[in-house]
């Protein structure tokens, strides 16, 4: 067999898993949007079964082979591009797969399964002491895989790892740090400022086919694809891609409160609009996705937060929105939507957290995570512990441990180091738009006009083509020309935030 022979075979043998994840996928996206409820146990056994067949294929002796043969290929210059990220994305997919014993594996996916159960029995008796034992076997789980898995400096960088590549604890520390040093006087003085922005119109009542059909117009605007996805309701608003031509985005509809839709559509649109520009030669690979989950999260942030609730958007739209809803805004003006869509108070619940408290949210994951990961704290402590956090960053206490720490079911999966992501996210995006009002000095005009194809554009050609292709990081530092910097962010959020006060100036 000669070498472009092997390649072929590789590729075939690549697509396959991948083929076998998209069915994966589709059964998913149904499962979450329209199964019935009696069609749910058969279907988990679908899914497993066939998840069950791509880790197999992942960690196989043929895949093994394939592996070590290619990287000496790579090593000799004999690979594109693609080969080379191809085999660097299975590589550690394989070794991290391997290197857990399965009979381990297996017990900890079981554990997980019946922990996931439990936490959602736990969170609506408001009884973490159920839930406890359960999530007290996790952490064992994930301290014992830490150690067949390996690190350097910290425990936590092995987790964080899996999804922020090249990110490390020690400079999530420093920005984290930095970015709570300086957000957390904000958070108290619009406290005390007894600014109050909410307006009654917007609990109004508005049917879902109407909803729907003003956040598919929405969409449009954005730049989104309908050929190449579609929007559906969902309990729990996602994006998914089953392949590049087919990227779907859902939503979920409050009839009592339409401003969720509104932006937890852009929030996914985001999402949706970077894998709908990755480049056509990474289909059936497995670099067509994106380079990493802080990097995902920069662009549903940068198009929800950042365009999606500016007041320059609003300055076109807004008479759409108003006539679209048939007079219902009539009696609020411009400015003050502008304000009730960017209106900040602490809040219990993390998924509805406005823009300036929710990196503090992040926070209180992340320094509870790397605490259990070294054993220094115990998982009996855990809603004492949470509520000082609380009281400390954003000066609220939770009345129940189903508005604090049970209320979110990543803990109950397994997903350690998931959580900085989302704070990453935000702070990617904040440096790559002070690039980008560089590079489109016009930026805030083409916002205001709704000309946001050549926002797309720009973001295609410098980030999203690229796909998995590059490192998180060395996105970062191509677009903007330095690494991570939090000052973008910082400074994003105290100038929007003073202004939207009208805050003094504040003493950190």
């Amino acid at each position: 067999m000669s070498f472009k022979e092997y390649e072929a075979s590789f590729l075939e043998y690549v697509r396959k898993m991948l083929n076998i994840q998209e069915a994966i996928s589709v059964l998913y996206w149904d499962l979450r949007t329209g199964a019935p409820k009696n069609a749910i146990s058969q279907r988990s056994i679908v899914i497993s079964q066939l998840a069950s067949d791509v880790y197999k294929m992942s960690t196989s002796k043929e895949m093994e082979h394939y592996l070590i043969t290619l990287e000496e290929a790579i090593s000799a210059g004999m690979c594109s591009i693609e080969i080379e990220k191809t085999v660097e994305v299975l590589r550690k997919q394989f070794d991290r797969n391997t290197k857990i014993p399965l009979n381990e594996y297996e017990a900890y996916i079981k554990c997980q399964a019946i922990s996931e159960s439990i936490w959602a029995e736990a969170k609506e008796e408001n009884n973490f002491a159920k839930f406890e034992p359960y999530l007290t076997e996790i952490i064992e789980y994930k301290r014992k895989f830490v150690e067949y898995l390996g690190y350097e400096n910290c425990k936590y960088d092995t987790y964080l790892d899996q999804y922020e590549p090249g990110m490390t604890v020690e400079k999530l520390d420093e920005v984290f740090s930095e970015v709570r040093e300086k957000i957390v006087p904000i958070v108290k003085a619009i406290s005390m400022s007894g600014k109050n922005f909410e307006r009654e119109e917007m609990k109004a009542f508005v049917p879902k086919h109407k909803q729907k059909e003003i956040c598919e117009q929405l969409l449009t605007t954005l730049g989104y694809n309908f050929d190449s996805g579609r929007l559906d309701a969902t309990p729990h608003p996602f994006a998914t891609t089953l392949n590049l031509g087919d990227v779907r985005v859902t939503t979920k509809y409050h009839e009592n409160n339409f401003e969720k839709a509104l932006f937890s559509t852009i929030h996914e649109c985001g999402h949706a609009l970077y894998e709908q520009n990755i480049s056509k030669d990474f289909e059936g690979l497995p670099i067509a996705q994106g380079a990493s989950l802080g990097i995902h999260e920069s662009q549903s942030l940068l198009y929800e937060k950042m365009i999606g609730q500016s007041y320059e958007f609003w300055k076109n739209y807004y008479p759409k929105l108003k006539s679209q809803l048939n007079g219902l805004l009539d009696t609020i003006s411009l400015d003050e939507f502008y304000k009730v869509v960017n209106s900040s108070k602490p809040s219990f619940i993390r998924i509805e957290a406005d823009e300036l408290t929710y990196p503090l949210h992040v926070m209180i994951r992340y320094e509870i995570e790397k605490e259990l990961l070294d054993g220094n704290i115990q998982v009996k402590e855990l809603p004492t512990i949470w509520n000082k956090k609380m009281e400390d960053y954003l000066g609220i206490i939770p009345p129940t441990d189903r508005e604090g720490v049970l209320q979110d079911v990543h803990w109950s999966m397994g997903h350690f180091g998931y959580f900085p992501t989302y704070a990453l996210g935000a702070m990617y995006a904040a440096q790559i738009k002070a690039t980008m009002e560089k590079d489109l000095p016009n930026m805030n005009e083409l916002i205001e006009t709704n000309d946001l194809q050549t926002i797309l554009d720009w973001l295609k050609i410098n980030i999203h083509q690229f796909g998995a292709a590059k490192d998180p990081q060395q996105i970062l530092k191509d677009v903007t020309g330095e690494e991570l910097n939090v000052m973008h962010y910082i400074h994003y959020l105290e100038s929007k935030y003073t202004k939207l006060y009208e805050l003094e100036e504040i003493n950190h």
